[in-house]
């Protein structure tokens, strides 16, 4: 077992990291609304208000921060009129991107706010600017925040809400260069100043407005919308991401069987987000030195091939130990970047690609990624702190076997995450806390076979468990298996 030294220094104190890092992403597709979190108000399955309560529940134990709605590019085809009122007289249309099955429109504006009010998250709402119109999409911010006399507040108040909600995070279209709208950054630019013109904040809510940024690596479109959209009209700008092995798009491999090196090639893969992060910030560091316009992450995860024999438009998938080294390898890096990553949401929270829950009538599973959600959620508006790893990297591979980062809380407790993507290397790590006495350390471990996952009528065979740290003279030592992650908390004197 080889050792390797960290340090640790809780006085260099850095960015905070904001708890929306920890944030999700819901659309309107396969299974994740419907048969996911909304089953209806007459489900023999345990529900609130059509919203299943186990799901209600682990979603809260994770402390779920906010949730992105309604897609993806569901949300430049959404109308959102058709989606309010009583459910009988609801529109039905066609999912022309996913699966091209009816969509009934019972999961609408008022049934994502419950969701959010009963799992305590902030909502963030992604707006048609695709194929809808300026008037839409300042009627539906005026229909959900104003509680003055006007005809969308008046029609929410018909429709039994008689107070505005809160509504802070609201993106301004979705993929625009692809699916939604297929545009340059110049025209859209333009079509992002006027839609943003007419979201205007009503009733003391002020809109924290999120401008459609780049796909990957497009980084010219990151360097138009900076030159091109001021902070004054702008908070924050998305980027996506997602894990494909060797970025292979028309055979994506399957998510439970891999060999070695496929799985080798998924972390090399996912570790491109570091390049991402350090090159779009170094963009937007030219325009906002400032720092008052976020870079928002809404969807990153693992993209493999549907499970066999399902609808390959639900992009459904299972999700062993490699989605929870992928979690935690990308978690550990918005924690790095957290002076500029102000928010980022997994793709997609139920029963799509790496999902944190699989349904299935009334069972459900938590899967390993929803464990390593629950091992970070010790960061949660906690502030990043200098950490230093010795580290080895994976044989004829140009990236490091340690993932971590760390950070301290309000209370002083120092909270430190690892991860091992080596398949069969167990290291010691030696962890000096600068200027620390240790009264006491604890950690918590999930860790398993690489391809193993959990599944319905089966024992759960990854979750998170108790695991052995040693403390003394400010110093930890933890041993880290392969294919695990691993926090420590350490409660200083």
């Amino acid at each position: 077992m080889k050792k390797l030294r960290m340090i640790i220094n809780p006085l260099d104190k850095k960015s905070h990291i904001n708890k929306e890092i920890y944030g999700h992403f819901s659309e309107h597709l396969g299974r994740c609304i419907y048969n996911g979190i909304y089953v209806g108000e007459d489900s023999s399955i345990p529900n609130t208000d059509g919203i299943r309560n186990d799901v209600i529940e682990a979603f809260k134990k994770i402390g779920m921060p906010v949730l992105r709605w309604p897609g993806g590019c569901f949300a430049d085809t959404y109308h959102w009129k058709d989606a309010i009122g009583d459910k009988a007289d609801r529109k039905k249309m066609i999912n022309v991107h996913w699966g091209g099955v009816t969509e009934d429109n019972s999961f609408g504006t008022h049934e994502f706010f419950r969701l959010c009010e009963l799992v305590g998250c902030e909502p963030y709402i992604a707006g048609n600017l695709g194929s809808g119109s300026v008037q839409e999409m300042a009627e539906w911010v005026e229909y959900m925040t104003s509680d003055d006399i006007s005809p969308m507040a008046d029609l929410r108040r018909k429709n039994g809400q008689e107070k505005a909600w809160k509504l802070k995070y609201f993106g301004i279209g979705n993929e625009n260069w692809g699916c939604g709208g297929n545009m340059t950054p110049e025209y859209y630019s333009d079509e992002y100043r006027r839609y943003q013109s007419f979201c205007r904040d009503y009733s003391g809510n002020q809109l924290f407005k999120i401008a459609c940024g780049p796909n990957a690596f497009d980084y010219n479109w990151t360097e138009v919308i900076m030159k091109n959209i001021t902070p004054w009209h702008m908070k924050g700008i998305s980027l996506h991401f997602y894990t494909v092995p060797y970025s292979n798009w028309a055979d994506k491999g399957s998510a439970t069987v891999f060999s070695n090196e496929d799985y080798y090639a998924t972390i090399e893969e996912t570790m491109r987000m570091e390049e991402l992060l350090t090159r779009h910030s170094e963009i937007m560091n030219r325009y906002d030195p400032e720092h008052k316009v976020g870079l928002i992450v809404d969807e990153w995860g693992c993209w493999f091939n549907v499970e066999e024999g399902t609808n390959p438009g639900f992009l459904y998938q299972q999700n062993t130990m490699r989605d929870a080294i992928v979690a935690a390898i990308n978690l550990n890096l918005f924690n790095q970047h957290s002076d500029r990553v102000i928010m980022a949401n997994l793709a997609q929270v139920v029963n799509v690609l790496q999902s944190v829950i699989l349904t299935e009538g009334k069972e459900m599973v938590l899967t390993p990624t929803y464990h390593v959600f629950d091992l970070y959620k010790c960061h949660h508006d906690s502030t990043l702190i200098y950490s230093y790893t010795e580290n080895e990297k994976i044989e004829g591979k140009n990236y490091d076997t340690i993932s971590q980062s760390a950070s301290i809380d309000s209370d002083g407790k120092i909270h430190i995450t690892i991860s091992n993507c080596s398949l069969d290397n167990e290291f010691e790590i030696d962890c000096n806390i600068v200027d620390t006495a240790v009264k006491s350390a604890s950690a918590r471990i999930v860790t398993g076979e690489v391809h193993n996952f959990n599944d319905f009528g089966a024992a759960e065979k990854i979750n998170a468990q108790d695991h052995n740290v040693e403390a003394a003279d400010g110093r930890i030592t933890v041993k880290v298996p392969p294919c695990s992650v691993i926090a420590v908390e350490v409660i200083p004197e």
